[in-house]
C-alpha cells in the first residue's frame, strides 16, 4: 500500500521560490459554471437552446407570481334554526 503524501514542501523548495497565490483568481469562472443543469433528453428536445429554456422558465415564474392562493374558508355559523 502506498503511503499518503504529506502536505508539506519538499526540503529542496523554499517558500520564496514557490511564490504567492492569488486569492479568488478563478472565482468568477467557478461561479459562472455553477449554474449548469443537465436536461433529460425529452426536455432537451422541447427546449433545444439556452434561450428557449430561459424563456420558458421566465414564463413559468410570471405565472407563478400571478397565481392567487385560494381564499381561506370562513367558518359559517348557522343562524338560529327555527
Amino acid at each position: 500500500m502506498k503511503k499518503g503524501k504529506a502536505d508539506e514542501l519538499r526540503s529542496e523548495y523554499r517558500r520564496e521560490d514557490v511564490g504567492s497565490g492569488v486569492r479568488g483568481k478563478y472565482l468568477k469562472a467557478y461561479r459562472a459554471g455553477t449554474n449548469l443543469v443537465l436536461l433529460s433528453p425529452d426536455v432537451a428536445e422541447a427546449f433545444p437552446t439556452e434561450e428557449a429554456v430561459n424563456d420558458a422558465l421566465r414564463s413559468l415564474i410570471k405565472v407563478a407570481q400571478r397565481s392567487v392562493r385560494p381564499a381561506k374558508r370562513t367558518s359559517r355559523r348557522s343562524k338560529t334554526r327555527g
